[in-house]
């Protein structure tokens, strides 16, 4: 059986726990090795003030543009027919906004540069040879 050239494997279980990941804590604690001559304290503050403060921003139906980075903006959902798998009831689901990331250039291209093993490779290995 021949893969779509679109189709995704999805990880495993242990795969994901492998895969880095950081959290805010983990964040306040590296910035506070390579800023040491700064309280985390202060370091913890100055983060969760950038946090809310982008928060409140789009809360309010702003758009955040860090150059290099990317962009956070609102993307709005609409109302659609669903239904509810156990009983079957057909519904409609309410309107809603849902918060949108894009990646600025930079970004995309650091992530690109540091992923070593092309997903060709990952994909192509079990479709040799089934033909």
């Amino acid at each position: 059986m021949k893969r779509l050239p679109f189709f995704t494997p999805q990880p495993t279980e242990a795969a994901l726990l492998l895969r880095p990941m950081l959290i805010k804590s983990q964040l306040i604690a590296e910035i506070s090795k390579k800023l040491s001559h700064l309280p985390e304290k202060d370091i913890a503050l100055s983060i969760n003030g950038i946090i809310d403060q982008m928060s409140d921003i789009l809360s309010n139906g702003g758009r955040i543009e860090i150059r290099g980075f990317g962009s956070f903006s609102l993307h709005y959902r609409p109302p659609r027919k669903a239904h509810n798998p156990k009983t079957g009831e057909k519904l409609i689901t309410e309107p809603k906004y849902a918060v949108h990331f894009k990646p600025g250039k930079e970004l995309r291209e650091q992530v690109n540069a540091s992923r070593h093993i092309p997903l060709k490779e990952t994909l192509g290995d079990a479709d040799e040879g089934e033909e």
